[in-house]
């Protein structure tokens, strides 16, 4: 029997006191029946997995930061949840009221990002930027406005981590929807408990860690098909879901590296997952959509989520530019290459960079733009500047670190254990020590750490994530011009040429300041 989707099941999440969750029930919520594949063998334990470990213990002390901050009085990155005041949230998990509150999650962003270098772009705040504004948006998800709102606390409640898997297998982009529902995920049945769901979806990153995943699609086919129309937070154990993961850079540290070797790799790893959904049952009280086929097309606009990813994104991507600007400093130094003048020009051009993103960031918060029941939204220009520039800037820094870097970042000793060996340490110690006093254990610690941030296997796959972050690399920029003329910024450029044309003709200035 079909559930009548104009009046759904009422949600049975209850709102209880609202306190994150600490580091170690942060790594005892990993250890239920979710099913995790690595290397051929089903993952048993997550928390102790040398492929997932230390990625654990990064994302559990941002929660250990949160009871931190709010024992402390410090207050940056926590704030009162809206359903408990006397309990406490990540900053970000709330809806913004005032440019000021926008400001304040910035900080708390910012702050977060730092305890992982930039490099853990898919933190739990990351899918704040959907949940911090399904309260006051809920008339958008129309009958299931209610599961919006309840969503809303909930995730404030124990500040969830959640994350996203929209994109499908590319097994035939050129073929409609329609031709493809065997590989899509789509509803098999439907009952008046909710969805069972068939399909795949692919790049989930570090779903293997996550409480839930909001699972959508970028686009649908125009018609009103409930199969393919939907939006849904999916619990990650639930029975039925698989995750195919792929290499971990995490595991390949572990066994043939030390943390001195591969000291992002080993501990910032964010796995990427096939998501394989057999027959899985999802609660009508997870549900936001299902049936009209445009919201999941209008969704990236009419929801605030563009915004708000690309707050949280160019935020943490400035930390990062932080990180590997002081990081060029620091070994342009230790070889003496920062008395050239080329190197200095291209270390101020990464330092411009990272001027420019923190300044998108800054832009987004004290520009913002109202939004549904009084929010507020980071303002929607500077958030489109953040998605067409960064992927070709953090392919520029990367560039300009190996140009003047150079060789200085592959003649390195393979393991720290070498410094054990009498044989070879002392010529370590001679051939291998820096420049201004710096000795060569400083110099070889300094240079793995720039390999790997901008070297390594774990680097490469930071370069393709920064470089479709925001979406394909066209479309990000088709976009701006349709959304110029919609937000009135194409009529004042136009105004203005024209503005220009009209001071004069064929014969001669039509403004009076230049006439005779």
């Amino acid at each position: 029997m079909s559930v009548d989707i104009l009046n759904p099941v009422e949600p049975e999440h209850a709102v209880q006191r609202a306190i994150p969750m600490t580091g170690a029930e942060f790594i005892d919520s990993l250890q239920d029946q979710r099913c995790v594949y690595f290397n051929g063998e089903r993952v048993t334990d997550l928390t102790g997995h040398p492929a997932f470990r230390n990625s654990v213990r990064s994302l559990a002390r941002l929660y250990d930061a949160l009871h931190q901050d709010h024992d402390s009085g410090t207050n940056v990155l926590t704030a009162p949840a809206d359903a408990d005041p006397t309990g406490y949230t990540h900053r970000y998990f709330k809806v913004a009221r005032s440019a000021e509150d926008l400001l304040g999650q910035q900080k708390a962003i910012a702050e977060w990002a730092k305890l992982s270098y930039g490099w853990m772009g898919r933190s739990p705040d990351y899918k704040a930027a959907i949940v911090n504004t399904l309260d006051a948006n809920a008339a958008y998800y129309g009958p299931f406005a209610d599961n919006a709102r309840c969503w809303y606390h909930l995730a404030q409640q124990r500040t969830y981590f959640m994350n996203h898997a929209v994109a499908n297998p590319p097994i035939d982009r050129a073929k409609p929807f329609s031709d493809a529902k065997d590989i899509l995920v789509h509803v098999v049945k439907e009952t008046d408990a909710g969805l069972y769901l068939s399909g795949a979806k692919v790049v989930a990153t570090s779903a293997a860690l996550t409480h839930y995943n909001f699972l959508s699609h970028h686009a649908v086919s125009e018609t009103n098909e409930p199969p393919t129309a939907f939006m849904f937070f999916l619990d990650m154990s639930t029975p039925g879901i698989k995750l195919i993961c792929r290499n971990s850079y995490e595991y390949a540290a572990s066994q043939s590296s030390t943390p001195f070797d591969s000291p992002l790799s080993s501990r910032f790893d964010e796995n990427d997952a096939i998501l394989v959904l057999d027959n899985v049952f999802v609660p009508w009280e997870n549900v936001l959509v299902y049936g009209p086929a445009h919201k999941p097309i209008d969704f990236l606009m009419d929801t605030g989520y563009l915004q708000g990813t690309c707050f949280h994104g160019c935020t943490r991507f400035a930390v990062k530019l932080d990180f590997l600007a002081g990081l060029l400093t620091r070994a342009l130094h230790i070889t003496s290459g920062d008395e050239f003048r080329g190197n200095q020009v291209l270390q101020g051009e990464v330092i411009a960079l990272r001027h420019l993103f923190w300044s998108l960031s800054d832009a987004m918060a004290r520009t913002p733009e109202t939004f549904a029941d009084g929010a507020f939204l980071p303002g929607l220009s500077a958030a489109q500047a953040y998605r067409a520039l960064a992927p070709d800037a953090y392919g520029r820094v990367k560039e300009i670190v190996q140009k003047i870097v150079a060789s200085a970042l592959i003649y390195l000793p393979s393991s720290a254990k070498d410094f054990q060996n009498p044989e070879i340490d002392g010529y370590l110690e001679r051939y291998v020590r820096g420049s201004n006093g710096v000795g060569y254990k400083d110099r070889i610690k300094l240079m793995k750490l720039l390999w790997d941030a901008t070297g390594s296997e774990f680097a490469g796959r930071h370069e393709l994530y920064e470089r479709n972050y925001a979406g394909n690399h066209e479309e990000v920029k088709l976009q701006l011009p349709a959304i110029a003329r919609r937000d009135g910024s194409m009529d004042q450029m136009l105004s203005l040429v024209d503005q220009c044309l009209d001071d004069y003709d064929e014969f001669g200035w039509c403004n009076t300041a230049w006439k005779d």
